[in-house]
């Protein structure tokens, strides 16, 4: 732990979504949207990561049911892992006081598509 780093911290100034021994879900104080929180400081092997990022996407497949896209890269706290999920033609959550500042694009230097949010298969 570092005490430094903000993400260390885990304050609770945001709505928490999801939280384990590994990790949490929270809303990102700039952006607003879902983020998750590796609760080590550094970074996960990418095995893990991948298996963290399940939880960002099944909340994040609620919240945006229209499709979005993980955002990986760490902008303000790059040696502390943590993920966005972003709106599929978004950056920033509708929440955030910044949505619709710079227009509603999206970076994505990756060339990663969008996830779309399965649809529901309520069985009766």
């Amino acid at each position: 732990m570092s005490q430094d780093c903000l993400l260390c911290r885990a304050e609770r100034v945001t709505d928490w979504h999801f939280e384990d021994e590994e990790c949490w879900v929270t809303d990102c104080m700039v952006c607003r949207t879902p983020m998750i929180v590796w609760r080590l400081h550094g970074l996960p092997e990418p095995e893990l990561e991948r298996r963290l990022l399940t939880h960002l996407e099944r909340i994040a497949a609620e919240r945006y049911p229209d499709g979005f896209w993980i955002d990986p890269e760490r902008r303000r706290i790059p040696d502390h892992w943590h993920a966005h999920a972003r709106p599929v033609d978004g950056f920033f959550d509708p929440a955030s006081d910044l949505y619709g500042r710079f227009g509603r694009f999206a970076t994505r230097a990756d060339g990663l598509q969008p996830k779309r949010a399965r649809p529901r298969t309520d069985s009766a």
